[in-house]
């Protein structure tokens, strides 16, 4: 009696489908996207609209994603980092994962203009589109500004937020988007310090892997003092109480620090360090800025 083997298990599969809209990313990019529509509201805007743009915003961003990795995936093979990813190890075929990004996509952009207002669901879908043809499909592999330029797309999020709560952009958001425009390349290299062999066995110009650690730390230090300053401009701009302003400078300052630490020391765990604070960074800025439309 012959056996055959049985079809992976449905929990499996579902967790498999997950990992392609690279769910932590996601998380990141909705801590920004909440503060900001509370910044905009002056106060807490109703839940259903918050749910509303968060679950259109998850769409759109999981459906980027899950092309990223379907373009990717003759590279994610040959790259540690990503070698578990579920079209390397072939629990999802790429056709399904491509279908399953461009049902996500779709149904982010129906979405968001039925629940939320058009303008969140143009943001949104441009933001994808930017990600996808921007920086997957053109920069990643050719230019070691990849990150700087293609990080454009995980700054959108404070747009949608913002134009969900008012259907408009005003310069508020365009200073959020500044920030975190800034906030990319300090985090993302730091991470990729560490993969940095990686990147160069997979043929792809991150910037540690054709640049020196010493340059990448200057460039990084560049930046955080850069994301400091912008950061303490929105207080006048969208006329934030002290809460906010406690926590730009303090928090600036610490991932300053910590960015001259790497230039001083520039090696793979320094590097990390300055990675992990970065996301305490961002996620601390965003809840202060809520924290302080709430509060005072």
């Amino acid at each position: 009696m012959t056996t055959t083997a049985s079809a992976p298990p449905t929990r499996s599969k579902v967790a498999a489908y997950v990992a392609l809209t690279k769910p932590r990313i996601i998380e990141l990019l909705l801590i920004t996207t909440v503060p900001t529509m509370i910044v905009a509201e002056r106060g807490l805007p109703s839940i259903w609209l918050m749910v509303a743009t968060v679950i259109g915003g998850t769409f759109a961003a999981g459906g980027a994603n899950a092309v990223n990795m379907y373009v990717d995936r003759d590279i994610d093979k040959i790259m540690k980092r990503t070698e578990g990813r579920p079209l390397v190890t072939g629990e999802i075929e790429p056709r399904n994962a491509l279908a399953f990004s461009i049902g996500l996509l779709a149904v982010a952009g129906a979405w968001l203009a039925g629940f939320v207002n058009p303008l969140s669901a143009f943001l949104a879908l441009a933001a994808a589109a930017f990600y996808i043809f921007i920086y997957t499909l053109w920069l990643k592999r050719t230019s070691r500004q990849n990150i700087v330029i293609g990080g454009a797309a995980g700054c959108m999020p404070v747009l949608v937020g913002w134009a969900a709560v008012t259907n408009s952009i005003s310069w508020e958001p365009v200073v959020l988007f500044a920030v975190i425009f800034l906030w990319t390349p300090p985090h993302f290299w730091a991470l990729a310090v560490k993969y940095r062999d990686d990147y160069s066995a997979a043929n792809v110009p991150m910037m540690p892997s054709v640049a020196s650690l010493q340059s990448t730390a200057r460039q990084i230090v560049a930046y955080t003092v850069a994301v400091w300053a912008v950061s303490l401009a929105f207080i006048p701009i969208a006329d934030m109480g002290w809460i906010y302003a406690v926590a730009a400078v303090v928090l600036g300052g610490a991932f300053t620090a910590y960015s001259v630490a790497l230039l001083r020391d520039p090696t793979p765990g320094r590097a990390m360090t300055l990675f992990t604070f970065s996301i305490t960074y961002l996620s601390g800025l965003f809840v202060a800025m809520a924290a302080d439309q709430l509060i005072l």
